[in-house]
């Protein structure tokens, strides 16, 4: 069986780095908020090219604590809107609710996965503060539009990079620099991804970097002396120290990706599968590679029959969650469309030449 993600295979490459690091903070015993984290934040914000990355426990914390920041700063306040996109992972949605917001759900287009830009115009409400894209799948969203879009209506941009490490427009900006402030998951599973959970702030505002560095660490503005209610999400110095050492490589890793979609895109023909949209450009890190066919759950049985391990990303929408009851009566039928019919391939870096001709072939003598 062709797994769908080997994560001991993709990080045997840094074994010996990251079992030495172990034991070099065993050795120091400064366990939380030490050297690592000040180390990761600086090279995370140089690599994303902001001026200031803050780590948090993850990336759902990630994004709300940025919308907590602001309405510290007097940004935004309890029930403002957020336009967020309806196809996202829920932890997006998620995120925004525990800030004491309001997600309305932006339609989805069906090519690039993002947001449908006629439907976020019909969207916007006198409640509107913020707007926050996903880069779904490893895929810049238009920020050009979307910032435009954000500037007509005075909204805050806030990204969600959870799947986009090292994206790049073409104006040579990476993901994490795109926006007034991004979210970012180091999940193990991402295209930098940690060894537990891990997650991070970047942006350009330094009131509130200042305020979220608090926030996250129960408010504190010195030990034990709480200027805010915050929270406890600090990055883990463990886990800060590992993603240093795989921070150096992501480049490379994503080439890699790259290089496999690439394949993919030139050797599946199939009347039955609808390819992903490129154009050959950076601002694609394919953290998956997502295609849609009418018969998916066939298709996906198919693919495992022949050895193929797949995932569905994902296969019930926000809006029909039995924990977002509330946006239940929403009409989104080209999100629901896309999640009755998208299947994630196979794209690790690991993966051997031998295994993407075999994905290919399988997918090429698919019959409905």
């Amino acid at each position: 069986m062709i797994p769908f993600l080997d994560l001991k295979k993709i990080n045997a490459p840094y074994e010996k780095e990251l079992k030495n690091k172990f034991d070099s903070f065993l050795e120091k015993g400064w366990y939380i908020l030490g050297n690592e984290v000040t180390a990761f934040q600086k090279e995370y914000a140089a690599y994303c090219g902001t001026q200031f990355c803050i780590g948090t426990a993850n990336g759902l914390d990630a994004l709300r604590l940025i919308l907590e920041g602001y309405k510290i700063l007097g940004k935004l306040q309890e029930g403002d809107e957020v336009l967020v996109a309806s196809n996202t992972y829920i932890a997006t949605i998620i995120g925004v609710k525990q800030a004491g917001l309001k997600p309305i759900l932006v339609e989805a287009n069906l090519d690039t996965f993002n947001f449908d830009y006629n439907d976020l115009e019909q969207k916007i409400t006198s409640k509107t503060r913020v707007i926050m894209p996903t880069h779904l799948y490893g895929r810049l969203t238009d920020m050009d539009r979307v910032n435009a879009f954000a500037k007509a209506y005075n909204l805050l941009t806030v990204t969600d990079c959870a799947q986009s490490h090292g994206a790049i427009t073409a104006s040579g900006m990476r993901s994490g620099s795109l926006a007034d402030a991004s979210g970012h998951s180091f999940y193990p599973t991402k295209n930098l991804g940690a060894l537990g959970d891990a997650g991070a702030i970047t942006t350009n505002d330094k009131a509130l970097a200042e305020v979220v560095e608090k926030y996250r660490n129960y408010g504190f503005k010195e030990r034990y002396v709480a200027q805010y209610t915050g929270v406890n999400s600090r990055l883990d110095e463990l886990q800060a120290a590992f993603l240093r050492i795989k921070l150096r490589d992501l480049d490379t890793q994503n080439s890699k990706r790259i290089a496999i979609a690439k394949q993919y895109l030139e050797g599946i023909n199939n009347e039955h599968i609808i390819l992903p949209q490129w154009s050959e450009g950076k601002d694609y890190v394919w953290h998956l590679f997502v295609v849609r066919c009418e018969q998916r759950d066939v298709l996906q049985e198919y693919l495992k029959a022949n050895g193929i391990a797949t995932i569905i990303h994902y296969p019930v929408p926000p809006h029909k969650q039995e924990a977002l009851q509330v946006l239940g009566s929403m009409s989104l039928p080209v999100c629901e469309q896309l999640h009755s019919e998208v299947l994630s391939l196979p794209i690790s870096p690991s993966l051997a030449k031998t295994e993407i001709t075999q994905i290919i072939k399988a997918i090429n003598d698919f019959k409905c």
